[in-house]
């Protein structure tokens, strides 16, 4: 599991950026990039890291299902994810 305050930084970062977007897009849209450099660092979704819901992981992040690989693994095998199932042939 990550660091209570790595995944705490990146909530953060989250809110900052939806606090952000709107400001951001007009100033994109007027062309204004001196305005847009006076925004905190943290309103740029650039800086978002794609992390598991639960374990805060980094790496391994599936997309579709918001997880790490190693809970996606656990929660498949327990039957908690609906229509996963462990392939065989």
């Amino acid at each position: 599991m990550a660091k209570k305050s790595v995944i705490a930084r990146q909530k953060k970062r989250e809110a900052t950026v939806a606090k952000f977007a709107e400001k951001r897009a007009a100033l994109k849209e007027a062309g204004d990039y001196a305005a847009l450099s006076q925004l905190p660092r943290n309103a740029s979704p650039v800086r978002l890291k794609n992390r598991c819901q639960l374990t805060g992981r980094p790496k391994g992040y599936m997309r579709y299902f918001g997880l790490g690989r190693v809970m996606f693994r656990d929660m498949a095998l327990a039957g908690k994810i609906p229509g996963v199932k462990k392939a065989s042939w």
